[in-house]
């Protein structure tokens, strides 16, 4: 009967970390209006399911890692009592988080969830620091802030390159049934058409920029998108490459399933969540934090995919929400399109979702025992 709990549970904290992750990568196609809310989904769940059965194979060290072993002592780490508390921790703040469109962590959720077990089961002084600052806190600290280089670099080197080339941006709008090209105003959620009347977008969704010209016989716009579909592909592999192994421990611990079985279930149900209830994230991520445009995007989600890709076979706990926003944010800071107030917003809620995975998780430790 525990053990079926237990199960529930850990089945609840994929669910969430579908809902609230499965969007990031192709929150980019979206964005810049490459493709429809529901295919953006449906590619983002054929993906993530790809890197999710690769995760069988490739990512034995995080699934050890999220175990509990090593930062408490492998007798508390086994405990039914540890592993209800740290699912209830980090089920309760994603799905939290998700209900007011907050891209969270579900790798900081669990690291805080483990650390308020712990103290409650194996005692304050039986918690190894050493490890969670080295192995958990130093990697999910450093990535957002390596991203967020990484991507302006890119975006500003690959933007040099566009205009050196002689490749312009444009967009379209139709007005009296007669198509005109405009410039799009960043941050107005506007463009100005040539005659130099501004004209307010319907919606952001509503307003794509484009490439013109070709090169080298090809379409400079279709080029660049296709790059950017399979860039947001890229992203949605290299999540399930890392969360998956991370749930997935927690079933392992649990019993009842061993890895491969705890795998696939986490896999299924990552996707099962994203597919019902990722929209109020999904529209944070891809128009709250930045205007971009497919190159800008294309330069995204190619950072966040080499760092959690590269991340995973090391058992590097890195997030993908953290990596993936914080290369929004350097896009947004590189193109001076970054909306600072839904920025603050998500640092805030990064900042509370540690102490608060700790408290959820001390608070169901204290009611088991």
């Amino acid at each position: 009967m525990i053990a079926r709990i237990l199960v529930l549970l850990v089945t609840l904290v994929a669910f969430a970390n579908g809902a609230n992750d499965n969007f990031k990568g192709v929150d980019t196609l979206h964005g810049s209006g490459a493709l429809p809310y529901r295919g953006a989904l449906a590619w983002a769940t054929v993906t993530t399911l790809a890197g999710s059965l690769l995760a069988l194979v490739v990512s034995a060290g995080l699934m050890a890692r999220f175990s509990g072993k090593g930062l408490v002592s492998d007798a508390v780490a086994a405990q039914p009592a540890f592993v209800f508390a740290v699912a209830a921790g980090a089920a309760g703040t994603v799905l939290l988080a998700t209900r007011f469109g907050f891209p969270i962590s579900t790798t900081h959720a669990l690291t805080g969830s483990l650390l308020g077990a712990g103290f409650v089961l194996a005692g304050a002084s039986q918690i190894s620091y050493r490890t969670l600052g080295r192995a958990f806190l130093l990697p999910l600290v450093l990535s957002p802030v390596v991203s967020l280089v990484l991507a302006a670099g890119a975006y500003l080197a690959l933007h040099g390159l566009r205009v050196r080339a002689g490749v312009k941006e444009e967009t379209c709008v139709c007005v009296g049934g007669v198509e005109q090209l405009a410039a799009y105003v960043p941050g107005a959620g506007a463009v100005r058409l040539a005659g130099g009347l501004t004209v307010a977008v319907d919606s952001l969704e509503r307003c794509e920029r484009r490439y013109a010209g070709r090169v080298w016989g090809l379409s400079v716009h279709d080029a660049v998108t296709r790059l950017h579909v399979l860039s947001g592909g890229a992203v949605g592999f290299a999540r399930g490459l890392n969360d998956t192994p991370k749930i997935a421990a927690l079933l392992l611990a649990a019993g009842p399933l061993g890895p491969t079985g705890g795998t696939l279930l986490v896999a299924v149900v990552m996707a099962l969540g994203g597919v019902i209830a990722a929209r109020q994230v999904a529209r944070t991520l891809s128009f709250g934090i930045t205007g971009m445009n497919h190159g800008q995007a294309f330069s995204a989600n190619l950072v966040t995919a080499l760092l959690v890709t590269l991340a995973s076979p090391m058992g590097v706990p890195v997030s993908t929400t953290h990596v993936s926003c914080g290369a929004l944010f350097g896009i947004g800071a590189a193109s001076g399109e970054a909306r600072w107030r839904t920025i603050a917003q998500i640092l805030a809620a990064w900042v509370v979702t540690l102490p608060c995975g700790a408290l959820i998780a001390a608070a169901a430790a204290i009611l088991h025992t």
